[in-house]
């Protein structure tokens, strides 16, 4: 670029700043002057929602200053639960947990996408999520509904979401903020947690969704942390949120989360749902008699429809549209496909060639319809579905016969399973809202597989789980495919990838134990509680953190995934090797590496990158920490140049002592890995202290 390109280039930068800076005021302006023209009366009504025979997430209009009334819809997974009843249909997407297994911020970005434009379609202007709360416990019954255990891959996924569901002139409302790592004793549970496992794995996707995906609205959970209900935790609303992250949208209550009118008024909170019961006549009272400053709720009312004059809902009326079921659908199917990840695959069993089977034996509670989703307030009620079976037929016509039992009689399932060329058994769980579950696969399921791979010696497991789930038999089976909850396209998403029209790529997004002792939090104080009260006494050795510091093998490690291909990696440079606190602050570390596809498919590899820090005895470090990733797709031979970036935040940590961010001198080595255990490149940056 020459001089005079690049100072032209500055000062469009600089115009359009100050349009947008302009354009702010303006907005901010109009929220203050229209608040400023409404009655108490009115401002108080405007601070709840109302719950009535047609309206369950849903705030009134004032018609008499042509203030919109605000239509909500859940969304974690598609549009789901909303202000109107009975709930409309909506594409029913693969699980979030299955987009986090992607490791493609792409992708993140079409799947928010499609919710935001589902969500404007049926004339919603706040969607609920995501969310993006940490897999703390593979037990939590709303695993499925996050993005696994690791915040810096759960940032990266949350911020590309938002920016695609913002696109279309929908708030997001991202979700539950803080800590809201389980559904036992959600709504009194008091969670004890160090100040450096909130800064270091609770905190970070929640920051980020506000600095760099902007986010409209945070919803405050449920719990107690360190003793206080988040909903009224002045700590973690007014001080942390939007004054020191700057957020500039709204706080929303989850339904019924709110427990006092004063405390959480003062504390930030902005918007009680589902109803007044403590931000109605209550806060009216508490106004009157002085208890609660008029500017306050002035305040919250200017954060509120600023927010909404920024997306332009005061100016563009919600119309109506039917759904494009069919792109959507195709979406899903893709992002169901992009999503599953392969753990077993003895003697290639998969990808499986039609040209070589008669039969097949489709076995399993999860073989007979489409697993679309969880339940509870992420359920969507899918436009159409397709049954693995269906979806098999779809694939490779009816050249090979497919025999489905749903395994209730095991006899039965064993008698087909021996009579086919391979046995596909499909089973999982039904993950929801409201309670954890077993990660032990329910019913007669474990001896399903057993028996049937007994049976036969071709048995493949395809899993639909919403977390990780005990494998007894994984030494018994050939083939294993987690395809988390694939979504309405279920039958073809999973048959593309059995039958290679698809070569998986996915990688886990948690850990996946061999047993329940296993776990970070292994104890009745740490997982449920006592007495109300759980401990997080593994602090930041959260998930693979966790394995790693205590040389624990787990079944499947965080980021693995097998594919049909084979991958190579060489020439790992690291630049500078070298640098001091000082210039760290302001620098950034340059990776990259050569990776080559050395099979015979074209396929999608992840190069992970893990930093490993100092430790210290005041600080102690997990022996590595995801800090960047890369979803890289290359032909057969192919090879290309991978290029990463470490930037300062990737070698802070928080240090509890001082209550900072800190940058500590000393080695910090640079792991390339296909996964968290399975490190393949490894170099190192040398931190100066001057």
């Amino acid at each position: 670029m020459s001089f005079r390109s690049l100072i032209s280039t500055c000062l469009c930068l600089s115009l359009l700043w100050r349009i947008e800076a302009t354009h702010a005021q303006t907005i901010i302006a109009g929220a203050k002057k229209l608040v400023s023209q409404m009655t108490l009366s009115e401002k108080i009504e405007e601070l709840h929602g109302i719950q009535d025979s047609t309206h369950l997430r849903y705030v009134l209009p004032v018609q008499r200053l042509h203030i919109p009334g605000l239509r909500i819809a859940n969304g974690p997974a598609g549009v789901g639960p909303a202000d109107d009843m009975p709930q409309k249909p909506a594409t029913a997407l693969p699980a979030p947990i299955s987009l986090a297994a992607t490791w493609d911020v792409n992708l993140a970005y079409r799947y928010g996408r499609i919710i935001g434009r589902e969500a404007r379609d049926l004339g919603y202007g706040l969607i609920e999520g995501p969310d993006v709360n940490i897999a703390r416990v593979p037990q939590n019954g709303r695993t499925f509904e996050g993005f696994g255990e690791d915040p810096f891959l759960v940032s990266q996924v949350a911020v590309k979401e938002i920016r695609g569901i913002q696109l279309n002139g929908v708030m997001a409302d991202v979700k539950h903020f803080v800590a809201n790592n389980q559904e036992s004793d959600r709504f009194r549970i008091n969670e004890i947690v160090g100040e450096r496992a909130l800064r270091e794995i609770y905190f970070p996707a929640f920051r980020a969704s506000v600095r760099e995906g902007d986010v409209g609205a945070v919803m405050a959970a449920y719990p107690k942390v360190n003793g206080i209900y988040c909903s009224q935790n002045a700590m973690l609303l007014d001080h942390i949120l939007k004054k020191e992250w700057g957020f500039q949208g709204f706080v929303t209550s989850d339904f019924g989360a709110v427990h006092s009118t004063i405390r959480s008024a003062l504390a930030g909170m902005d918007l009680e749902m589902p109803t007044g019961k403590y931000f109605g006549a209550a806060l009216e009272e508490a106004v009157g008699s002085g208890k609660v400053p008029l500017s306050v709720i002035d305040g919250k009312l200017i954060r509120r429809y600023r927010t909404m004059m920024r997306f332009e809902l005061f100016r563009r009326a919600m119309k109506i549209r039917p759904i494009q079921k069919y792109r959507d659908g195709m979406e899903a199917c893709r992002l169901a496909e992009e999503g599953m990840v392969l753990l077993k695959n003895d003697g290639n069993v998969l990808p499986l060639d039609p040209r070589d089977i008669h039969s097949i034996a489709l076995i399993g509670p999860f073989a007979t319809a489409a697993m679309t989703g969880g339940g509870g307030s992420s359920h969507v009620i899918p436009l159409y579905t397709i049954s693995p079976a269906a979806g098999i037929r779809k694939i490779i016509g009816r050249s090979v016969s497919v025999i489905v039992s749903s395994g209730r009689s095991v006899p039965r399932a064993v008698a087909i399973a021996k009579s086919a060329d391979i046995a596909v058994v499909m089973v999982g769980d039904s993950e929801t809202e409201g309670r954890d579950h077993s990660i032990v696969l329910s019913g007669n399921q474990n001896q399903l597989v057993e028996r049937v791979a007994a049976a036969n010696p071709n048995t493949i497991v395809v899993l639909k789980t919403g977390s990780a789930v005990l494998m007894p038999w994984v030494d018994k089976v050939r083939g294993i495919l987690e395809a988390w909850y694939p979504g309405e396209e279920d039958g073809v998403a999973v048959a593309a990838v059995l039958f290679g029209l698809v070569n998986p790529s996915g990688k886990l997004p948690l850990t996946f134990p061999r047993r329940l002792a296993d776990l970070p939090a292994h104890t009745p104080k740490e997982y449920p509680g006592v007495d109300g009260v759980v401990r997080y006494k593994e602090g930041i050795f959260v998930g693979y953190r966790h394995y790693d510091e205590d040389n624990i093998k787990p079944l499947f490690p965080f980021g693995y995934g097998l594919s049909y291909t084979t991958f190579a990696y060489r020439d790992m440079k690291v630049s500078p090797d070298r640098i001091s606190v000082r210039d760290l602050r302001d620098a950034s570390i340059e990776i990259s590496l050569d990776l080559a596809n050395t099979g015979k498919r074209s396929g999608g590899e992840v190069v992970e990158v893990y930093v490993g820090f100092p430790s210290t005895t005041g600080i102690p470090q997990p022996p590595k920490e995801l800090k960047a990733f890369s979803k890289v797709f290359l032909a057969p031979g192919q090879s290309k140049r991978v290029h990463l970036k470490l930037d300062p935040n990737s070698f802070r940590c928080w240090d509890s002592r001082s209550g900072e961010w800190t940058l500590l001198p000393g080695e910090y080595r640079i792991m390339i890995g296909s996964s968290s255990s399975d490190i393949v490149l490894s170099g190192s940056v040398s931190v100066d202290r001057q």
